[in-house]
């Protein structure tokens, strides 16, 4: 099939590279317009540009894709179909309805569950059995078009944003080569999206990853794993931050208040919630590189007692 790929984080790389390799004409990629990157503020190119530009694809970066040159640029191409993966603009009515096949979107969970911005980060918060993909038809709302095809992924114990992230960009690929194979024979089975069910996942700020010790310790601990690596779960220590990398629940009752330091091992640092004891594991402060506790402890002498977090 001729196709129109609109895509911008590594999360979308998958699916191109997926397409590419099932043969598929990719007659243009659309992609976020380039950001400042790093201390030089030099402008970086997005993972799918330069995927594309691997592959000699024609790159179109717009600032507003409802913008009339960009919707020009859109038609010249005359795609069957344009297929979407985690592109970070909301397509209007026009370039929906423009293709002969529509526009579908590979979106990271079982949709209705987790529409949104950031449902793979949501999942693990929220201590979800299992995520994964729906290939969708686009509508005007916000993922709620009618659901093509489905593959759930069960979640590990010890599952991260970044290692879900990787499984369910894989499953995303495959499953969008899939469903342009039903569309094009025209086997294709549309499902409507139960509203009943859904759920949002919001945009995950930087600020989101400070660590609340007044919560309990699973959702301090799933907070440390759906934020890896960013924004990365953090707290403070003598007003310096400090990330949390690897935590563990405690089978000990919190006895402190929480925030508090509560034990300190050979390896890790007990610190007092809402109901048990936190082990953390890995750390890093701020202006330091990342380390195991047992080197943290190395070099920083600290103690029961003390308190972790924001000083009021």
């Amino acid at each position: 099939m001729k196709i129109v790929f609109m895509g911008t984080p590594n999360f979308a790389v998958e699916t191109l590279e997926a397409l590419l390799e099932a043969g598929h004409e990719v007659k243009g990629v659309v992609t976020q317009p380039d950001k400042p990157k790093g201390r030089g503020k030099s402008l970086g190119e997005t993972p799918v540009k330069i995927c594309a530009k691997k592959h000699d694809i024609p790159v179109f970066q717009p600032k507003k894709i409802r913008d009339k040159e960009a919707v020009k640029q859109l038609k010249n191409l005359e795609a069957d179909i344009f297929v979407v993966a985690a592109f970070g603009q909301i397509l209007p009515k026009e370039v929906l309805q423009m293709p002969k096949f529509g526009c579908i979107n590979v979106h990271a969970s079982l949709l209705p569950k987790y529409r949104g911005a950031a449902p793979i980060q949501w999942a693990i918060l929220n201590g979800e059995k299992e995520s994964g993909v729906t290939i969708m038809q686009m509508d005007e709302g916000l993922d709620t078009g009618d659901m093509l095809l489905k593959e759930s992924v069960l979640l590990e114990e010890k599952e991260t944003w970044e290692s879900l992230h990787d499984k369910l960009a894989k499953r995303g690929g495959s499953l969008c080569v899939k469903a342009l194979e039903q569309i094009e024979e025209g086997k294709v089975v549309r499902e409507r999206q139960d509203n009943s069910k859904s759920t949002y996942a919001k945009m995950i700020s930087k600020e989101f990853g400070e660590v609340d010790f007044y919560t309990s310790s699973s959702e301090i601990e799933r907070k440390v794993r759906g934020l890896y690596p960013w924004p990365s779960a953090y707290t403070y220590y003598k007003g310096k931050t400090l990330k949390i990398w690897n935590a563990q629940v405690s089978m000990e009752d919190s006895s402190h208040c929480p925030g508090t330091v509560s034990r300190i091992g050979k390896d890790f640092i007990g610190v007092s919630t809402k109901d048990k004891e936190l082990k953390i594991w890995e750390v890093q402060l701020e202006g330091k590189k990342r380390m195991s506790v047992k080197d943290f402890l190395l070099g920083y002498s600290i103690k029961e007692g003390e308190q972790l977090g924001r000083q009021k």
